[in-house]
């Protein structure tokens, strides 16, 4: 993403600075959710509440720098088709980090850029970089390590069955993760295509409307909303909201004067933040093997963010 010229450009550090601590802050939103979820909250009440507080949020940034709300109606159209299957993937993302330790649901959907660029490929676009073809294999790698499918970690049982019993705990999980990848790597596909010219805070406003709106309607029709059963979840619930609406506010505020500084250094370091804070806060713990896979899954999605 190239800075706005209208906008002054920070230094290079003091973006890089304020990328890893949005990251944190996202990452940080789904320990609050993993908190919420153990406590009670369904998966449909978090998912409206964070995207009706991210709604409002960006809806009053966009006011405040008097943006104009106004767009052709068959953009409209194509914005809510995206935002349907972005209320996917919101689903599914949070459905993994309530089955499965919150680090590894990130690991698996971080995986998303690799999906896009097989998307693209698909749909008539370049094929995918030679940087891309080595990449895929690493991460896959690095996923098996991390999901430690061969039971390597401390405690974990070695016979012939350590792998079906691993798959067995993280199935449902690594489903919904992979499942939202896709869905994400599709929402990146159709709005490169469809929205690349609507300003990125009203393109997330109207997004994040529709995830709500739909959300929030098939829940009252499923009966699906579930709240807090307790202080401790009704804190998670709060900051997942707090923590989401406001580093995605901050990404917008930051991003147009970050210069060179790539924006996918954000979720690249999302789950290795994950991976440190889960451990004191929610008592998930990691073996020294899925830290090794998750830095060859993070590495090879830097390898694919940084070709040109």
């Amino acid at each position: 993403m190239q800075a706005d010229p209208s906008t002054p450009v920070m230094p290079r550090w003091v973006g890089i600075g304020l990328l890893l601590l949005i990251a944190v802050m996202f990452g940080s939103n789904h320990i609050a959710a993993r908190i919420a979820f153990d406590h009670g909250t369904s998966v449909v009440t978090a998912v409206a509440l964070r995207s009706t507080g991210t709604a409002l949020g960006t809806l009053a940034l966009l006011r405040l720098h008097g943006i104009t709300l106004r767009l052709p109606a068959a953009t409209v159209g194509r914005a809510l088709a995206i935002g349907l299957v972005l209320s996917f993937q919101s689903y599914c993302l949070y459905s993994a980090v309530a089955r499965i330790p919150v680090a590894l649901a990130l690991l698996v959907f971080n995986t998303f850029p690799m999906q896009l660029a097989l998307i693209s490929w698909a749909a008539g676009g370049e094929r995918p970089a030679r940087r891309a073809v080595v990449a895929i294999p690493i991460a896959l790698l690095g996923l098996a390590f991390a999901l430690d499918v061969a039971g390597l970690a401390p405690g974990t049982p070695v016979q012939g069955s350590a792998f079906a019993a691993r798959w067995d705990a993280l199935a449902a999980g690594v489903g919904f993760a992979a499942a939202g990848a896709f869905a994400f790597a599709l929402v990146l596909y159709l709005t490169t295509r469809w929205l690349g010219a609507v300003d990125g805070r009203l393109r997330s406003c109207l997004l994040m409307a529709t995830v709500a709106v739909t959300v929030s309607a098939i829940g009252a029709a499923t009966d699906a909303f579930a709240l807090p059963a307790d202080g401790a979840g009704w804190i998670g619930l709060l900051l997942l909201t707090v923590l989401y609406g406001s580093g995605i506010t901050a990404l917008f505020v930051v991003l147009p004067r970050l210069g060179a500084v790539n924006n996918a250094a954000v979720m690249n370091f999302e789950p290795i933040a994950v991976l440190f804070l889960a451990w004191p806060i929610l008592g998930q713990p990691v073996a020294a093997i899925q830290v090794v896979g998750a830095m060859l899954v993070v590495g090879a999605v830097v390898l694919i963010g940084t070709g040109r």
